[in-house]
């Protein structure tokens, strides 16, 4: 585990001095509201879908009722001919009504506790100072000389990849993005594949900022990066997927905001 005394890195790698971090990252270890907290997040944003309530029953299709030795389904109406005995409207009938249907008006949103909410965010802060926890999740943190992860504020004005890759480097994140890439590059099985989900999509560094005066447009072409600013950090940028201990870089202000906002 870390101590209150965290150290501090330039953009070579080299400790500067220590800093001291908020008791945020004393906050204890909480994956059930953690997981509670990150679905609710995905409900919230999911659009709602339907179909038209009129889908597959625009017919003036009618049963022949009984008496004549077929099924009381609605049939098209016509002459004698082969298309009169087509069924029509009944789910099972070829442009017919779908049987449950999804409901456009069905109200996915889900509601948490604001203390709950707090809680989660702290939780998830403070796995991000876990070596256990950070590595339990896939990351590797074999280079990494100290959890949490602090660099001076001279990262956010980087505006080339090639700069902050070779600074990610230097801090001993080399490792974990060239696994992130590896998984990018794998492609689904079975019907996952659809829509734009072919590939699958991992999650290496985070990095947290206060001001970007061009690092967010030099992150963006790194595999499983994400660079946001600590005023706008969420529950899922730390636990994506519900599992929290993301591998996570933060800058010297947003610790000092961090630690102002207790």
């Amino acid at each position: 585990m870390y101590s209150s005394k965290i150290p501090l890195y330039d953009l070579k790698g080299k400790e500067i001095k220590k800093i001291e971090v908020g008791s945020v990252f004393r906050a204890p270890f909480r994956p059930d509201v953690i997981k509670r907290c990150v679905l609710a997040s995905r409900r919230n944003r999911q659009i709602p879908y339907g179909v038209d309530p009129r889908a597959g029953k625009k017919t003036s299709a009618e049963s022949w009722g009984t008496g004549r030795g077929a099924a009381r389904i609605p049939r098209v109406k016509g002459s004698r001919s082969h298309s009169a005995s087509r069924g029509a409207f009944i789910p099972f009938a070829v442009g017919g009504r779908r049987t449950h249907p999804p409901n456009g008006m069905q109200n996915f949103s889900e509601k948490i506790n604001k203390k709950e909410k707090v809680l989660a965010k702290k939780s998830a802060i403070a796995c991000t100072a876990n070596p256990v926890l950070v590595e339990s999740r896939g990351h590797i943190i074999e280079d990494i000389k100290s959890l949490p992860l602090i660099i001076s504020d001279d990262l956010e004005s980087i505006e080339k990849t090639n700069e902050i890759q070779t600074v990610f480097n230097n801090l001993g994140l080399s490792y974990d993005l060239a696994k992130a890439k590896r998984r990018n590059s794998q492609i689904r099985p079975g019907k996952g594949k659809r829509r734009g989900r072919k590939y699958k999509k991992g999650k290496s560094v985070l990095v947290v900022i206060v001001h970007d005066y061009g690092i967010g447009a030099a992150a963006r072409n790194l595999p499983g990066v994400d660079v946001v600013v600590v005023d706008q950090l969420n529950i899922e940028h730390l636990a994506p997927g519900t599992h929290p201990g993301r591998l996570t870089l933060w800058t010297k202000s947003a610790i000092d905001f961090l630690r102002e906002s207790e």
